[in-house]
């Protein structure tokens, strides 16, 4: 696993949003993803040589105040709205799975684009620590043979994770020119390894209920990862539920791992008293 550090309708869409700026439509298109990889159905003739940088993107919508919301509209405007996923609206491993069963499709009928797609995407997570040690877990669960690389924009609390690889704490501007520049910065960018963590969580049965996670959208970021053991699993106890899950870079437990998991539920139901980072680092 891997972060990575510090055609006619398609250009006239870039033609009136560069104006003024160093980055052209030639800069953008190599970032550009067109719909039919998306869709599975193949294409080849209408689209142009494979983008070398192909991203896609995933926001955590509810990060840093109105941050994320704001970076959303900006990402869409510049790329290809399938690229773009609001996390709070759906969960990443599902767009990856279509994704990948889509460019599979595509690489068996022969398209060249695709297998080139494959070979090269990356991935954008904007959002804090949880966010990126989600989408470095969902990756994970889907046991590539050649796993995208990360790129992790701050946009949390501490942001130790974004840090740790060269991309910032502070977080991010979601403006035109801001998110060009980023963009800029994946492209120069250079693969790192990350450590990660794997362990075992076991809870007793309760009389009369049930341990089941509840909905994936409504647990904290950091236990996206975790995962019913089947029942003829060997690593099962009888008595127990078992749950797998991991850490990524870092991890936290007792009192600190309380202290964050509180902050994270006062937010999620107070999310207007949290839209400034220097005063969620105070209250954190």
């Amino acid at each position: 696993m891997s972060l990575i550090r510090g055609w006619n309708s398609f250009k006239r869409k870039l033609e009136p949003l560069m104006a003024g700026s160093k980055y052209d439509a030639d800069f953008l298109k190599e970032f550009y993803i067109p719909t039919y990889i998306f869709s599975g159905e193949t294409n080849i003739s209408d689209v142009p040589d494979a983008p070398k940088y192909p991203v896609l993107v995933f926001i955590n919508s509810k990060s840093g105040g109105q941050l994320g919301g704001d970076l959303l509209v900006t990402y869409r405007a510049l790329l290809n709205e399938r690229q773009v996923t609001d996390l709070g609206e759906e969960a990443p491993d599902k767009v990856l799975r279509r994704l990948y069963i889509s460019l599979e499709k595509l690489k068996q009928e022969n398209d060249k684009f695709a297998a080139k797609i494959y070979e090269r995407l990356k991935i954008i997570v904007a959002g804090g620590d949880g966010t990126a040690g989600w989408l470095l877990g969902v990756v994970c669960d889907l046991k590539l043979s050649h796993p995208p690389p990360i790129a992790t924009v701050p946009l949390g609390t501490g942001n130790n994770l974004p840090f740790a690889f060269g991309w910032g704490k502070k977080n991010p501007e979601t403006d035109r020119n801001s998110v060009l520049s980023f963009l800029e910065q994946v492209m120069k960018s250079k693969e790192m390894k990350i450590d990660n963590w794997h362990l075992l969580m076991r809870m007793k049965i309760p009389k009369g209920g049930s341990c089941d996670p509840v909905a994936p959208l409504e647990l904290p970021h950091s236990l996206h990862a975790f995962s019913r053991v089947s029942s003829t699993d060997e690593l099962n106890m009888e008595g127990y539920h078992t749950f797998r899950g991991g850490f990524w870079n870092y991890f936290s437990m007792g009192m600190d791992a309380q202290v964050s998991y509180a902050f994270h539920s006062e937010r999620k139901v107070n999310p207007e008293k949290f839209k400034n980072q220097l005063v969620n680092q105070v209250y954190f």
